[in-house]
């Protein structure tokens, strides 16, 4: 029988989240004296422009539902705009516009006030004046709310003061000042990077509406009618633009205009930012990095990620100055040490080192950061041939110690590494119950083994993958067969967390290529993404559920492929001559399983040579994972070949068509197609029907290619015109018909068809490009 879903192996933690101006007729500034009662919503929202604010205003709120659906309180959220919006809406009938606009002022800084006394007393003292306008800075240039200490307050004090203003104005039928609040709240976010494209299209379609459908209200129904072609070409043009330039931070795509060359899997995962990202297909970069000089191998780690938004990592909390080995403390348990040097063979943002460092030597450390994940980052970028030297202290936990290590969480660990957004599918709980249960998992290590292994054994490797829709755990586990390290991080994280089981997203680079007894070169291509899983007593462990076998193939061909093409800086110490040989190694006794749990005997896997404690991927007769690299198999491609178009692909590409039909409506372009059509091509009717018809094609005809009937001539004087210029005796046929059945006595087939096929003829003789385009035949 399944154990419930959630904070299995919880003990403190939550296991879900951590709780951490218009030319409208409404009147404008000046009617300050106007009669209360003058404005309600039911008038102001009878008119197109509100429209227009509706969708400005939701793409905001939007993006505040996303911050509060991450760390919870997106319930809290809802109903606050809800009673804020209603209020601002009776407020709306009767309050001063500068009134309304001071009010507004006061609640932003009381926001403020509210979000600084929110934070924790230990934070407050960093808020001085020069760090709040550095943040303030930050912000606008990329860095993510999400990154902000407690943000889902920060979203609950902040999103009354735009939904206040923007409701206000569209009561008072300010419609272009109502949906520019909204969208200069979402342009906010879009210099964020929160706000997506979908989102920032929204924005830039309900102000052009508001705008537009404010401008043509004074002209009516028959105005808006008259002009509609011309605003939706407006509206077309906002989205495709909009779409062009907004690149989210930490894209490495255009969103509308797909192919050129993907990412590589080292630019999307170890630039040290502070986020990251799922970006689909991705490529194999073969250039050396930096080589290490160390006793043992291991995963070079350049930083960790605490907070899962669905679609990102982020990484929270500061950063502060390395001032010494105090900066950096030791592992709560038993450790071994290890002494690398690293020289970078070209600029690096990053100090890849083993985990846990504990001491920065070399002018690295003269300005190297130090994060609240106890990572470093370099506070400058390291130059080729520059070296620097760090001092881990790497757990040595038997299995044995991790399975007996209990679930005592810190309750600083556990808020905040088993957070998952509110709108994570509960399937993503239910799978990983499964999989526990399948082997009688009865402690946190024997789950995260469980985990590790379903993963490596039921996905296979592939990095031309098109981006997830929605939750990456979610789709990789239920919607895709294959994905890279990020998408097997990401799950297993996730699926930790739905156990209470605290859990990070790690980056980094792997070994590398060993090239003598105690040296290894690392390339772009070594970057990675693993897991590291807190167990009270030791610390955080490794575990890797990316299948090795397969992603190493990938790696070794595309060096190979760069070097038959002679690329630079693919080799370096001798590493073009061929790995090192690994002498016969004795077995650690501190790397000996211990003894096994029931049920997971199969399974137990560890600590391999890197300190991960992981399963190797099976062998003939097992299940395997197969590689599949971007562009084929060489490891090298482009990664286009996966490429699929997104919603936010379809929603702009069905705008740009829209734009384009209306812009054709606007400038005629579809009355003349429409008249080619009708000119090429005459369908049977009855016999005087049929000749009328061929009258009129005959007088389209000759406006096309003579002249148009002018004033006051007759059809009959019109014809004798043609028939002498150039249309000769057919001319005459098809007016004989025409007067027949118009005011004669009628035409029969025969000469119905004499008519329609003398049209036929003169339009071959007189328009054959408009006759090819048309590909008309005999009438039928």
């Amino acid at each position: 029988m399944s154990t419930p879903v959630g904070n299995r192996f919880g003990g403190m933690g939550s296991g879900r989240t951590a709780g951490d101006g218009s030319a409208d007729r409404g009147g404008g500034s000046g009617d300050d004296g106007d009669a209360a009662g003058r404005y309600s919503v039911a008038a102001a929202v009878r008119t197109p422009a509100a429209a227009g604010v509706a969708l400005a205003v939701a793409s905001f709120l939007a993006v505040f539902h996303h911050v509060v659906d991450v760390v919870g309180g997106a319930t809290l959220l809802l109903m606050e705009v809800a009673l804020v919006a209603a209020a601002a809406a009776w407020l709306g009938g009767f309050l001063r516009e500068r009134t309304a606009v001071g009010l507004t002022a006061v609640g932003f800084a009381l926001a403020l006030v509210g979000y600084f006394m929110s934070v924790p007393p230990s934070a407050r003292a960093l808020f001085t004046a020069g760090r709040v306008v550095g943040d303030v800075l930050a912000l606008l240039t990329g860095l993510s709310v999400l990154r902000l200490l407690n943000a889902g307050a920060w979203a609950l004090f902040l999103v009354p003061v735009p939904t206040f203003l923007s409701t206000y104005l569209l009561v008072r039928r300010r419609y272009a000042a109502a949906a520019t609040v909204g969208a200069a709240t979402t342009g906010f976010f879009v210099l964020t990077g929160d706000a997506g494209v979908g989102v920032a299209l929204a924005a830039a379609v309900g102000v052009t509406l508001a705008v537009g459908f404010s401008e043509l209200s004074a002209a009516g129904r028959s105005g808006v009618l008259a002009q509609w072609d011309t605003l939706a070409v407006v509206v077309a043009a906002m989205v495709v633009v909009t779409s062009v330039v907004t690149v989210v931070p930490g894209s490495a795509t255009n969103p509308v205009l797909p192919g050129g060359d993907s990412p590589t899997v080292e630019s999307s995962l170890v630039a040290n930012t502070d986020s990251v990202g799922v970006l689909g297909s991705i490529r194999l970069s073969p250039e050396v990095r930096f080589t290490v000089e160390a006793d043992e191998p291991a995963y070079w780690r350049v930083g960790s990620y605490d907070r899962y938004t669905g679609g990102r990592w982020v990484r929270t909390g500061e950063t502060t100055p390395y001032t010494g080995p105090g900066s950096l403390g030791d592992p709560p348990g038993e450790s071994d040490r290890l002494a690398q040097r690293v020289t970078a063979r070209g600029q690096m943002d990053a100090l890849p080192a083993a985990w846990k460092p504990v001491e920065l030597r070399g002018r690295a450390a003269d300005t190297a950061q130090v994060t609240d994940h106890d990572g470093l980052k370099p506070g400058t970028t390291l130059l080729e041939n520059d070296t620097y030297t760090v001092v881990s202290r790497r757990p040595n936990a038997t299995p044995g110690e991790l399975r007996r290590a209990g679930t005592d969480y810190p309750s600083s660990v556990s808020s905040r590494y088993t957070q998952l957004p509110e709108s994570t599918p509960d399937r993503v709980g239910e799978r990983t119950a499964e999989v526990i249960d399948r082997t009688d998992a009865s402690n946190p290590y024997e789950a995260a083994v469980a985990i590790e292994r379903y993963l490596e054994r039921t996905k296979e490797y592939s990095l031309d993958v098109p981006p997830p829709q929605g939750n990456t755990a979610d789709s990789f586990l239920f919607e895709m067969n294959a994905g890279y390290c990020v998408y097997y991080a990401t799950t297993m994280v996730a699926m930790l967390r739905t156990q209470g089981v605290p859990a990070r997203f790690v980056t980094g680079y792997t070994s590398g290529q060993r090239v003598a007894e105690d040296e290894w070169v690392v390339r772009g291509l070594d970057s990675h993404a693993w897991v590291e899983v807190y167990f009270p007593g030791h610390g955080w462990v490794q575990f890797d559920p990316t299948p090795s076998g397969p992603r190493e193939t990938a790696e070794q061909a595309s060096v190979e492929s760069a070097r038959e093409e002679g690329e630079e800086n693919v080799d370096a110490a001798g590493s073009e001559d061929g790995s090192y040989e690994t002498p016969t190694a004795t077995p650690d006794s501190g790397s000996t399983p211990a003894d096994s749990a029931p049920g997971v005997e199969a399974i137990d896997p560890g600590i391999d040579q890197f300190g991960n404690a992981t399963v190797a991927t099976a062998g003939p007769g097992g299940l395997t994972a197969n590689a599949t690299p971007a562009g084929g198999g060489s490891g090298g491609g482009d990664g286009n070949e996966g490429w699929a178009p997104t919603r936010e692909d379809v929603a702009v590409g069905a705008a740009a068509l829209v734009g384009v039909v209306a812009g054709a409506r606007r400038f005629g372009l579809t009355g003349r197609v429409r008249r080619t059509i009708w000119l090429l091509h005459q369908s049977s009717a009855d016999p005087d029907t049929d000749a009328e018809r061929a009258f009129r094609r005959l007088e389209y005809l000759a406006s096309v290619v003579y002249r148009s009937r002018r004033p006051g001539e007759t059809p009959r004087q019109y014809v004798e015109a043609l028939s002498r210029d150039r249309f000769g005796e057919s001319a005459r046929t098809v007016a004989e018909a025409y007067e027949r059945a118009r005011y004669g006595g009628g035409v029969d087939e025969a000469e119905a068809r004499r008519a329609v096929e003398a049209v036929d003829d003169l339009i071959r003789r007189h328009a054959p490009v408009l006759r090819r385009l048309g590909g008309a035949g005999k009438p039928t």
